[in-house]
């Protein structure tokens, strides 16, 4: 699951159908798969959002370290 959020993240043009069958065959469903698929997607979508609003990270959000 989590290699299959990375390159829907990083290179979505890149993604398919053998990388859903991936998923599959350890055992997501396919109402699974969708979840990930839309909570990825999701999560890019609002990313976008607030970077293109130019939204700053909130006070309280801890600093990234690495």
């Amino acid at each position: 699951m989590l290699t299959y959020a990375v390159k829907l993240t990083r290179t979505p043009g890149e993604v398919v159908a053998d990388d859903v069958d991936a998923l599959r065959a350890v055992g997501f469903s396919d109402r699974d798969v969708l979840d990930i698929c839309e909570v990825i997607a999701y999560y890019a979508y609002a990313n976008r959002i607030a970077d293109g609003l130019g939204i700053e990270i909130e006070d309280w959000y801890p600093e990234d370290d690495a």
